[in-house]
């Protein structure tokens, strides 16, 4: 063994039994981080990798750059591409427990929990949810958020989280679906709100003050207020404060992926980090499981079926093309249309996939493809030139 390998591991072993009197534990969970495709510095997101292996995390970056620092190992890589293939590699060979990036294709039925620090009293309140589109119908999306987020923050270790509902369209309808699943005999906890009417339905006091430990939004809401509360203090452009955009959550979810936004800085690199270390350690995915199985004894499925909108379709049968890494969006479909445009895609033999972004829905497309299925798409009626 080389002199300098040797000093490396006596250095990992030090480090560990120096983190285990810090935090009174050693290292606990291994995650990774993609550090390409950020609006700073690559530097950046290798300084809260930094950060997070002082914690006690072993951290994988995946980037450009070599990094020599006790607790991170490097993968070198070229492109996003590239990048997205070794993050998948990591997770599927267990050599990552959880990965923090900054794009994943979520399909229709996965969206993240956020979680924030509230400025009222200093409170951790989780957002569901931020990105991602759990249902293609707004009430039934606004029922999945809420228990995405009952079961992140039972893996962060709140035994009975308490929801609320922000006061928007669907708010009322989601309410009265939770409420009845609860008869079902799925046990959940409302939180009353600040105000003096209380109920379930919360206001904006409620959210700055922290009032539930779950407040319940469409994505695209969620998604407005992690950034506020994220970049508040540094006017938009770099994200300061909190923990990134959480965890991807949904039933056929077999991987615990973090997202982060572009505009994220180290600290808020680090807090996800730090949050996808606790999911680790809570147990997330067995948590999912649990909770889904519990949901299905409560008839999930069979409530969501009769809050649905009534419309008769028919459903013409379409071969999925080979799959491709799609890292490319394209905006401009609506949401009700979003599965079609996909379909109309694989007909002309482009690979597709749908999801969420920061603006609204998206077409998921490999680069290669880009031009060709926007030509496809306007074609179709389904944007615009």
């Amino acid at each position: 063994m080389a002199e300098k390998e040797t000093k490396q591991i006596i250095a990992d072993v030090f480090q560990g039994l120096a983190n285990t009197l810090e935090t009174g534990r050693g290292v606990s969970s291994t995650v990774a981080l993609t550090a390409l495709g950020s609006e700073h510095d690559e530097a950046e997101l290798i300084e809260a990798a930094k950060m997070a292996a002082d914690k006690g995390i072993s951290v994988k970056v995946i980037g450009t750059q070599k990094i020599d620092y006790s607790g991170i190992e490097s993968f070198l890589v070229s492109d996003a591409e590239e990048s997205h293939k070794k993050l998948e590699e990591l997770l599927n060979e267990g050599v990552a427990d959880a990965v923090v990036t900054m794009h994943y294709p979520f399909p229709i039925g996965v969206s993240t929990v956020g979680r924030v620090l509230t400025p009222a009293k200093g409170k951790y309140m989780y957002l569901a949810t931020t990105t991602g589109t759990s249902a293609l119908t707004r009430v039934e999306a606004l029922v999945r958020n809420a228990l995405y987020g009952i079961i992140t923050a039972k893996a962060c270790g709140i035994a009975e989280p308490t929801i609320g509902l922000l006061n928007i369209d669907g708010a009322r309808q989601a309410e009265i679906t939770l409420k009845r699943l609860a008869e079902n005999g799925y046990p959940i906890h409302f939180a009353t709100s600040n105000r003096s009417d209380g109920g379930a339905v919360m206001r904006g006091n409620d959210v700055l003050a922290g009032t539930c430990d779950v407040m319940v939004m469409d994505s695209l809401t969620g998604n407005i207020l992690q950034k506020i509360f994220s970049s508040y203090s540094t006017g938009g452009n770099y994200e300061s404060l909190g923990f990134g955009y959480g965890p991807g959550v949904g039933e056929e979810m077999n991987k615990l992926i973090m997202i982060v936004s572009r505009a994220s800085g180290s600290p808020v690199v680090r807090g996800a980090l730090e949050f996808a270390d606790e999911l680790v350690r809570g147990n997330f995915q067995q948590v999912q499981e649990a909770e889904f199985a519990k949901l299905r004894q409560a008839s999930l499925d069979t409530l969501l079926k009769e809050i649905q909108p009534q419309k008769e379709v028919v459903q013409e049968e379409v071969t999925q093309p080979d799959k491709e890494i799609v890292t490319e969006e394209i905006h401009g479909v609506e949401i009700l249309d979003l599965e079609d445009a996909v379909h109309h895609l694989w007909k002309q033999g482009i690979y597709a996939e749908s999801g969420m972004g920061c603006t609204g829905p998206v077409v998921m497309i490999a680069d290669k493809r880009l031009s060709e299925a926007k030509a496809c798409l306007a074609d179709g009626g389904y944007i615009g030139n």
